[in-house]
């Protein structure tokens, strides 16, 4: 993983150091250095930068400020020499809050909290890009479903038709095998012959829901929990139960 950063510092000397210390770390690669922070501004806006090391004391304006400026700030390492601002930074969530002279062995642990920032960002990202689902066979392969796609199961006998928002797949599986899979608190068994994706219920009226343009049945042995399903938006009834009704 490579650490795009930029510092900004009004001091040459104290860019110098932090540029020392950043050399000395494969994984940080210094994208430019500025001892104006508005002069800084164009190059957040063009390039993907991870994190900024900025003082806090600079002439025009202070870090603090240029940070409420910033619409989407990346990480920001705040560098200083006063500790009095160190209560008033936190407001803006940074990672640390160097005090000038900054050692190496400091810098070091303050980039390893950086790193760990990242790792923990990048895998939100990876989770919330995969989205729930079930691979199931259909004749000699395997056929990825989407849980959110999913619109009702109905069972054919030694077969199932799950019907979804792409079209439907057949397969060689009993409907009380296929239910528990699926997470309970999103899909519910509502008859011997179907099972449906709570939150794609259009209507309810009787013993009978919609979804889509299909008109399900409700089994009475059933009703009472689908409805309070339906209703709440949740299932109410555990994977286990309706296996042996009709």
């Amino acid at each position: 993983m490579k650490v795009n950063c930029l510092i900004i510092d009004d001091e040459p000397l104290a860019i110098s150091i932090l540029e020392s210390h950043a050399k000395s770390l494969d994984y940080l690669h210094i994208a430019g250095t500025f001892t104006d922070a508005l002069q800084a501004l164009p190059v957040l806006q063009e390039k993907n930068i991870d994190l900024i090391y900025l003082d806090i004391n600079m002439p025009q304006i202070n870090g603090l400020e240029f940070l409420r400026a910033l619409k989407n700030p990346p990480l920001v390492m705040l560098t200083t020499a006063y500790r009095e601002y160190a209560l008033e930074s936190y407001e803006f969530d940074i990672v640390d809050y160097l005090v000038k002279p900054i050692s190496f062995t400091r810098f070091l642990q303050s980039a390893n909290k950086v790193i760990d920032r990242l790792n923990i960002a990048k895998e939100h990202t990876m989770k919330s890009l995969v989205q729930p689902h079930i691979f199931v066979r259909v004749d000699k392969k395997m056929v990825k479903v989407v849980l959110s796609e999913i619109l009702f199961i109905e069972s054919l006998k030694d077969y199932i038709k799950i019907h979804t928002t792409k079209g439907h797949v057949v397969v060689h599986k009993a409907l009380a095998s296929i239910v528990e899979e699926l997470p309970s608190e999103n899909f519910i068994r509502v008859h011997k012959s179907f099972a449906i994706a709570i939150d794609k219920v259009k209507s309810l009226e009787g013993n009978s829901l919609e979804i889509g343009s299909k008109t399900i049945p409700i089994g009475r042995s059933y009703n009472r929990k689908t409805k309070e399903a339906i209703l709440s938006g949740v299932a109410m009834a555990s994977k286990n139960d309706g296996r042996s009704k009709t």
